[in-house]
């Protein structure tokens, strides 16, 4: 019997299934190849669940993953402005999955103006703006709150207003920084760019930045230096090549992730992984397109990419660098790809979500 891999598969909403499928098979066949075999402990989270059972992120999935270590998910829906926070958010903030790390590489026939752009951005993934203290407005709290900070002199907020709480820590900040400086000398990256706006925000910017300059002192191999946010959005598509990894706190990482997907071709080639101290969870960086679902039209790309991030956490180096040149193949041919990568969107010849699966594997 080959070594077998024990993920947990959460295919998502939208469609997700449709991509997690492809992606599924993909690696099966990678696996396949590379002499081992994954036992896939399928479970379901989303909204979707949410409607039937009254949970998002039902526990028994959470016990999977923890049980596991591994897991790899379809997107999951979120809706905008309303209902419940995000089960990505929630799924970190529960297993403390610190650290997100987005690598963002131009593979050759993407449509990209930035050939040779190779960037990871290390986003901290559970404070800043996205840990979830909020007060809403129009409420017995908010309005406490308000009457308190105009008390201790922290300036005066409208009344109508709502509040976002932003904490940046010490210790957030250390490991975050730690993991970035430790990913490039462990892969072979030059230089460690931490992305701030001490300027402005000096108690918990200014801390962060204060914070990442300390930490970086203990690896003098590894270049250090750091930008504002807003400057470093322009100097990402004017000086491209200046840079190598990225480490931000949570907001400006999930922006600036995007903006390097963006430069890559799309976010359907933009790879996800959401890594703490005891476990792993892979997904694609783009949402769940639930008018797109059933179409069998949604690029899998991003999420077989999440794949190969995956594989070199298990450990399986060689099987990911094969299906990583394998998708490389794909892209540069240019033929079994979807709408997004063809230089026409409504080119009629364009892949769909099930073709581009098995083209990968032909091509591993």
């Amino acid at each position: 019997m080959p070594p077998t891999h024990t993920v947990t598969f959460i295919p998502g909403d939208g469609t997700g299934p449709e991509i997690a499928e492809a992606t599924r098979r993909v690696l099966d066949a990678a696996a396949d190849v590379g002499g081992f075999a994954f036992d896939w402990d399928v479970q379901y989270a989303g909204a979707e669940v949410g409607e039937r059972t009254g949970e998002v992120l039902p526990e028994h999935v959470l016990d999977s993953i923890r049980t596991n270590k591994v897991a790899i998910k379809g997107p999951l829906t979120t809706p905008v402005g309303k209902g419940f926070r995000s089960v990505n958010v929630a799924l970190r903030k529960e297993l403390d999955l610190y650290a997100c790390l987005r690598p963002c590489r131009t593979y050759a026939g993407a449509p990209s103006k930035f050939p040779d752009f190779d960037v990871v951005v290390v986003r901290e993934n559970t404070e800043d703006l996205y840990a979830g203290v909020e007060f809403q407005e129009g409420t017995d709290e908010v309005a406490r709150l308000i009457e308190f900070i105009g008390k201790i002199g922290g300036g005066t907020i409208r009344p109508d207003s709502g509040i976002s709480i932003k904490p940046i820590s010490i210790s957030g900040t250390e490991r975050i920084v730690r993991f970035a400086l430790d990913y490039a000398r462990a892969n072979g990256r030059k230089k460690v760019t931490a992305v701030h706006k001490a300027n402005i925000m000096k108690f918990s910017d200014g801390l962060y930045l204060e914070v990442a300059r300390r930490v970086a002192t203990e690896y003098p191999d590894v270049e250090f230096d750091d930008w504002i946010v807003d400057i470093m959005t322009q100097l990402l598509i004017t000086r491209p090549h200046d840079f190598d990894v990225l480490v931000l706190p949570n907001l400006y990482g999930d922006v600036v992730s995007d903006l390097c997907a963006g430069i890559i071709g799309g976010v359907g080639l933009a790879p996800g992984a959401n890594i703490g101290t005891e476990v792993a969870v892979f997904e694609p960086t783009h949402g769940s397109a639930p008018r797109y679902a059933g179409q069998n039209k949604v690029n899998p790309m991003a999420m077989i990419l999440s794949g190969v991030l995956m594989l070199h956490h298990l450990g399986e180096t060689e099987t990911a660098d094969r299906l990583e040149q394998a998708v490389a193949t794909v892209v540069a041919e240019g033929k079994n790809v979807t709408y997004d990568l063809k230089a026409d969107r409504n080119d009629p010849t364009a892949a769909g979500t099930s073709q581009v699966g098995d083209a990968i594997i032909a091509a591993l």
